[in-house]
């Protein structure tokens, strides 16, 4: 696998020429950065709401603290800078660095099969490495899309490893073959921390805390390994209802590794600081974290060890977000260099909320714009003037070859993309781009052809085109019926009701199934594709869920009397 380092990787990444005795941003920054950030959080900054704290450093140098609104609207606490919030898939870093620490002390390698440490999963036939759960290669389904299908949601359950090991043990099938494709998957990261606890022999949180929090000095970080423990002064978790009042919506589960880590955002910056000092797993510990996962066609992905590694606006950014019932985080490090004899500019930002609304990307990085230098990217490009009839052939309706979700192209204005998106440009006949030219599609003929879609870490889905399905009456009526699936432990009831299918699911579920394309449904991001035998009956239906592909339901043959 290709080693990154991140001092060679910053070589690379030069702003664009500079006149001479340009500056790096720090010495020429007006005095109101603090004032542009507060009006960042100005939505989450009132005594009624939920909101978020953040934190700011740049080059080492501490330059920003600051919390806004409620930490809970019960008792009316606000947030405050040490504050302790969720920190979602920000966790996940963690997890990771402590399997390379216990890999550093000789207790496991990497590259070993996951069996070799939890025996419970089947066999594929192929091995699943360590290093495929770290780089979310392996292939295996997420257990929460999984109980999500069997209509347990994660939050709505207490959930444990126990579930997480019942859930993975009885799949009979995984999404892909292992290293060949990057699919998130949060089983990898819950089966890194059972990993972890096996092979140290001790509690994975009393395992991060001697080798990790306490000697990095991260007093007020936990895991969140028992839901019903008091921790001090932590944050509520908030989601905003239709009528536009907050309700609590908090992570009622003990599986943590993949998530579940409590911390602040002054605790967040100093294990920060160490991905740039080593002093907890050494200089071979940060290489290991940044090195980015490399799949069985020799393409390098952006993520790495639980930290996503990508160039952004002509910066390096090594960053994650998280999000778990209503709490957001992120974490990351803009790294730039200049030209001349200027030296790197650094700046990190932590972020944590307990509002679901709030979007922690978007946040984060409007935060970092108030102190990195200017954008870099390529600025505003031409779009090819194409006549409106030849973007109006290439509309319409295509299905994800991969995952078999539907996808509607519309044109408009010049522009060809799904609705309500701002659309690609068209930069020759045949080619349309995004920004930065990624998301890339390059059709393979005129009018409605199928074509590849390209995005910025070089993954290429094919979509054909399809014609959309309006099934008959006799159609629909011959879907209907009783379907389960072993493997999720559920079991759909489908019913036509005043013309329209429908799915449900003991005791009150209820799930619309729209027509797609022929056999096809979706139903509340699902696709349900239907399958039929030799004689063209309909045996069972495989669905498709964000994390989970072709889960299999088999239709239940109803006992004669």
């Amino acid at each position: 696998m290709t080693r990154l380092r991140l001092a060679p990787a910053l070589s690379l990444l030069l702003l664009a020429p500079a006149a001479a005795g340009a500056q790096p941003a720090a010495a020429a920054r007006a005095p109101s950065q603090t004032s542009r950030v507060d009006s960042v959080f100005a939505r989450w900054d009132r005594p009624t709401s939920p909101g978020c704290a953040v934190a700011v450093r740049e080059n080492g140098t501490p330059l920003l603290v600051r919390a806004y609104g409620m930490a809970d609207l019960e008792h009316d606490a606000p947030n405050l800078p040490e504050t302790v919030f969720e920190a979602g898939s920000v966790s996940k870093q963690f997890t990771a660095a402590a399997v390379v620490l216990l890999a550093q002390q000789g207790k496991l390698s990497l590259d070993d099969d996951v069996r070799k440490h939890v025996p419970e999963l089947p066999d594929y036939g192929t091995p699943i490495t360590l290093r495929h759960l770290i780089n979310h290669t392996s292939g295996l389904r997420d257990w929460g899309t999984v109980v999500g299908i069997a209509g347990w949601p994660r939050t709505t359950r207490t959930y444990t490893h126990a579930h997480v090991l019942d859930v993975a043990s009885r799949q009979k099938a995984l999404n892909f073959a292992p290293g060949s494709q990057y699919l998130y998957s949060n089983t990898g990261y819950n089966l890194l921390a059972i990993i972890v606890e096996r092979v140290s022999g001790e509690p994975f949180a009393a395992f991060t805390r001697r080798a990790i929090f306490q000697p990095l000095g991260m007093t007020r970080t936990e895991w969140r390994d028992d839901f019903t423990r008091v921790v001090k002064g932590r944050a509520i978790a908030y989601a905003q209802d239709g009528d536009s009042s907050f309700h609590m919506q908090m992570p009622f589960e003990n599986v943590h590794g993949n998530g579940g880590l409590l911390t602040t955002v002054t605790d967040l910056l100093r294990w920060n600081e160490n991905l740039r000092t080593g002093r907890v797993g050494g200089r071979a510990l940060i290489d290991e974290l940044n090195r980015r996962g490399v799949l069985t066609d020799g393409r390098t992905i952006e993520y790495a060890g639980g930290l996503f590694v990508s160039r952004r606006d002509g910066m390096l950014e090594v960053s994650h977000s998280g999000a778990t019932a209503g709490y957001r985080a992120w974490l990351g490090t803009y790294l730039v260099t200049f030209p001349g004899n200027y030296p790197e500019e650094r700046v990190e930002v932590a972020l944590l909320c307990n509002a679901a609304e709030a979007n922690p990307t978007v946040l984060a990085r409007r935060v970092a714009n108030i102190y990195l230098p200017g954008s870099m990217g390529r600025g505003a490009r031409e779009p090819l003037a194409l006549r409106p009839e030849v973007l109006e052939a290439r509309a319409g309706l295509y299905r994800n070859r991969r995952t078999n979700e539907p996808l509607r192209l519309v044109a408009r204005e010049g522009r060809l993309g799904p609705e309500g998106s701002p659309g690609l440009i068209p930069v020759t006949g045949t080619v349309f781009e995004g920004p930065d030219e990624f998301p890339r599609v390059v059709f393979q003929g005129p009018g409605r052809a199928p074509f590849r879609l390209t995005s910025a870490d070089g993954d290429t889905v094919s979509y054909e085109p399809v014609d959309p399905w309006t099934p008959t009456p006799e159609q629909l009526a011959a879907l209907a019926g009783e379907y389960r699936s072993e493997e999720a432990e559920a079991t759909y009831t489908l019913v036509v009701v005043n013309g329209a299918l429908e799915m449900r699911m003991r005791p009150d579920v209820v799930i619309p199934a729209t027509p797609a394309y022929a056999d096809a449904f979706t139903a509340r991001g699902m696709v349900v594709r239907f399958e039929r035998d030799s004689r063209g009956r309909v045996d069972g239906f495989s669905l498709w869920a964000d994390r989970v592909r072709g889960l299999r339901f088999d239709r239940v043959t109803p006992r004669r009397r």
